[in-house]
């Protein structure tokens, strides 16, 4: 018999480092000091605080730079950093560094806030949340992610996963494949981007996914 699968919630911890950036080049040297996990809360962790609509700077940096400073070419540039292709979080600072390098490279000043909102350089600890939801099937799996379990279980197990369990795909593929058997529908959610969607748009995939691999199952049974 196959081990359930228990969804965890979770809720985010914020705390502030006491370092802000007026411009540009503040910010630039901000995020080549600040610890790890405040690059992790402005990159993997602006979905926590985004959950229902995917806006066009799916990062904190990129929003401050286009919002608050007003400079919509550095926004853009950072909103098209997926931190998810990055092996690790020293390779989402690496190139957040180098994007922001080249574009200040480029202006014959630096770019700051005049009317907008200095960048507040933070960081935050996730806190497990059990939701006491626990599932043995597919359909199960797909009913509860329909509309059983709150959103933040989609976070916690399919983006905080890969940072603080080093699951390099999340939770769901593992338990789909070692656990169901359901290797065609594990691969499907491994190669899932969270990127360029919000939460809501992640679960709407999940369950879509796992519509189709149901609907085929039980085409096959009629067939037969």
């Amino acid at each position: 018999m196959s081990k359930s699968f228990h969804f965890m919630g979770c809720w985010e911890l914020r705390e502030m480092l006491g370092r802000r950036a007026f411009d540009e080049r503040e910010l630039v040297d901000g995020i080549e000091e600040v610890p790890l996990e405040c690059i992790y809360m402005h990159t993997h962790a602006h979905f926590l605080r985004h959950k229902y609509i995917a806006g066009p700077y799916p990062n904190d940096f990129a929003t401050w730079a286009a919002i608050q400073v007003r400079d919509r070419v550095l926004g853009e540039k950072l909103a098209v950093l997926d931190p998810f292709e990055f092996v690790d979080l020293n390779a989402v600072r690496a190139e957040l560094i180098s994007l922001i390098d080249d574009h200040l490279r480029s202006m014959q000043t630096v770019p700051r806030v005049v009317f907008g909102e200095p960048f507040e350089f933070m960081q935050s600890r996730t806190l497990e949340v059990p939701t006491g939801i626990k599932v043995r099937t597919l359909a199960e799996f797909r009913d509860a992610l329909a509309g059983g379990v709150d959103i933040s279980v989609i976070y916690y197990h399919v983006i905080a996963a890969r940072r603080h369990k080093n699951r390099r795909h999340g939770d769901f593929a593992g338990w789909l494949r070692h656990e169901l058997g359901e290797e065609a529908l594990a691969t499907q959610i491994e190669r899932l981007s969270p990127y360029g969607l919000s939460l809501e748009g992640i679960r709407g995939r999940l369950v879509a996914a796992c519509d189709a691999a149901l609907g085929k199952r039980t085409a096959g049974t009629v067939a037969t």
